[in-house]
């Protein structure tokens, strides 16, 4: 637990938030650039690529943080570019990878890589990494019940 004053909590408060701004904004117009994504295709894309590309459509709303209309939106729109496909199952919806989505992704990785390490990654010392992972960790670990 933090002994910090008000003043300082302020203080980091808005030096999390401009560093969170500043490094998001950064890769998002490198990956629009590169890719064509928006940020919230990309975010997509990437969850459903780490999940082996294929998750429950309310699975995906909680792991974005997002309401369902608006991933449903999103996801008709994605569906017609041929990204991803949703299906019914019982007790829900399964989003799926497309194979137009996999080679997107795919083809993002490296540029998604390159970019995270020069603006975020690269500029840590040794040991901020695994510091800064930690710390999320736990902030996020606390938002979730862990």
């Amino acid at each position: 637990m933090s002994t910090a004053d008000p003043g300082e909590s302020i203080e980091l408060w808005l030096l999390w938030k401009r560093a969170y701004e500043t490094v998001r904004a950064a890769v998002i117009a490198d990956m629009t650039a590169a890719s064509g994504l928006s940020d919230a295709e990309l975010s997509v894309l990437v969850h459903l690529h780490e999940s082996g590309g294929v998750l429950r459509q309310n699975a995906l709303a909680a792991a974005l943080g997002w309401d369902r209309t608006r991933l449903s939106h999103l996801l008709t729109r994605m569906e017609k570019r041929d990204y991803v496909a949703r299906g019914k199952v019982a007790n829900g919806v399964e989003i799926t990878l497309r194979p137009a989505g996999r080679r997107t992704i795919d083809a993002s990785v490296p540029a998604l890589s390159a970019s995270t390490r020069r603006h975020l990654l690269d500029r840590l010392g040794p040991g901020d990494a695994a510091a800064l992972k930690n710390i999320v960790e736990r902030l996020l670990s606390t938002e979730d019940g862990r």
